[in-house]
């Protein structure tokens, strides 16, 4: 006799009722499942570039989750191969031990690394990643001999994570405050955002000018600092927060220059910008670069388990390969088996369907696509790269005018989410910078979809402006 037992399904006012009773949601305002709120929205089915919520109502998905679901939603192989996985080995430590799936995922992601990042450390998620990128950077300089490189440096409004150390990394006041006092040592230059140069006194003649001019501040940041004191650069390709800010020509390169001339380690979040994002595996190779660590997470099983690493050079690994040091760091749930193996069966899809070659085919559709929303007085900008973009909403196109917080919170929680969302898109409106509408669909979609994208979006902001 079958001990399975199945679980009740639940009518949507009994999810409901148990979800405002002990569901505690992230970034979120628990305000909405109050008594007379609106509920909250509750997604119970994915398939492909689609999701439906718990009513039966489809919704195209602009977002891929949150970055994550890069090779679409309801591949029924990713979802074999982890329960594949499961029986055979469902969980074991990477603490002192291995597994086949851990060994194998971390020789992939080394190949398709760039330059010498050759070690791979596995962790459960991006701000993860990221502090264990921060830990291990100023460890390193520390066995250097050099105990007082411990700074990092990071973008204005830029988004690291939220553990302690990424929180210090992170540029986002407001995020931080009432965590105070953070982890020391952060420190932030502005950001590549050439919408907004003139505000920050940066040259508005061309891209190329802007770059050196926002590279150059990461110098004067060390300069100002102290080179002895300042341990890593931490930079996304393309900035997410405060929407979508690729680097200008030669930007990289320039500070790359300024990394090694101050022996300062940069280190390149890729938690989104990794795995096809960008139209590469690592975005970094798209912007011509090789940085000391890398960042990764999200894509990498496009959320069908759980998983992040951080990829680190020969040199500072150098230390650890022999010897009794070790580096007391790290995550039960890291590498773990089901992940690991769902990574490599999701790594297989992008080969095979060839998803980072169509990201590099079709986005300067998608740009063009976006791009015709210009014509709308809401939006100044449309910027981004690979399938990754940001509208910019302002109240006067000829002067960059934004909203002030009250008008944003009006616009955005109070009109644009939900309207968007009941219009049967789901993607993200931002204001951790100046409001934005963020884009970043599955890499299965092409131009037919891009249309599909663009007249929600019209038709939501043609309304959003009248009520403004």
């Amino acid at each position: 006799m079958s001990t399975t037992t199945e679980r009740h399904a639940r009518t949507e006012a009994e999810l409901q009722e148990m979800a405002r009773d002990h569901l505690w949601m992230h970034f979120a305002r628990q305000s909405v499942m109050e008594p007379g709120g609106p509920g909250v929205p509750i997604i119970v089915k994915g398939e492909g570039h689609h999701i439906w919520d718990s009513q039966g109502r489809k919704y195209f998905d602009g977002l891929s989750g949150l970055f994550v679901v890069n090779a679409g939603h309801g591949r029924k192989r990713l979802a074999e191969v982890a329960a594949k996985q499961a029986e055979t080995l469902a969980f074991f430590p990477i603490w002192s031990y291995a597994h086949p799936a851990a060994i194998e995922l971390a020789d992939r992601l080394a190949d398709y690394a760039p330059g010498d990042l050759n070690h791979v450390f596995f962790s459960t998620g991006g701000g993860e990643a990221v502090e264990t990128a921060f830990k291990l950077a100023k460890y390193y300089w520390k066995l250097q001999g050099q105990p007082t490189k411990h700074k990092v440096i990071s973008r204005s409004v830029a988004y690291h994570g939220t553990p302690q150390g990424a929180l210090a990394i992170t540029g986002i006041p407001a995020m931080k405050a009432m965590f105070e006092p953070v982890t020391p040592g952060g420190f932030r230059v502005p950001n590549t955002n050439f919408y907004r140069a003139g505000d920050m006194g940066a040259p508005t003649t061309s891209l190329e000018e802007f770059g050196v001019w926002a590279a150059d501040r990461i110098e004067e940041m060390i300069q100002f600092e102290g080179p002895d004191t300042v341990a890593a650069v931490f930079l996304e390709p393309v900035q997410n927060s405060g929407g979508c800010f690729p680097p200008p020509p030669g930007y990289f390169q320039r500070v790359r220059e300024i990394c090694d001339k101050y022996d300062v380690l940069l280190v390149s979040d890729e938690v989104i910008c990794a795995f096809g994002r960008i139209g590469h595996m690592f975005a970094c190779d798209a912007y011509g670069y090789v940085p000391d660590m890398i960042t990764c997470a999200k894509g990498m099983t496009s959320g069908y388990s759980p998983i992040g690493a951080t990829i680190v050079s020969d040199r500072i690994y150098e230390p650890f390969r022999t010897g009794d040091r070790a580096f007391y760091h790290g995550y039960t749930f890291g590498g773990h088996p089901v992940s690991a193996a769902v990574a490599l069966e999701n790594l297989d899809i992008f080969e095979e369907e060839g998803l980072n070659e169509r990201v590099r085919e079709n986005s300067p559709i998608l740009r063009q696509t976006l791009e015709k929303l210009t014509d709308l007085p809401i939006v100044g900008d449309v910027r981004g790269d690979g399938y990754f973009f940001g509208i910019e909403l302002v109240k006067d196109k000829a002067t960059k005018e934004t909203f002030d917080d009250d008008e944003s919170e009006r616009l955005l929680r109070g009109f644009l989410s939900k309207a968007l969302f009941e219009a049967g898109l789901y993607c993200r409106a931002d204001d951790r910078g100046d409001p934005v509408i963020q884009l970043a669909p599955p890499l299965t979609i092409g131009p037919s979809e891009f249309d599909e994208i663009e007249q929600v979006l019209r038709s939501v902001l043609t309304e959003a402006w009248t009520r403004l």
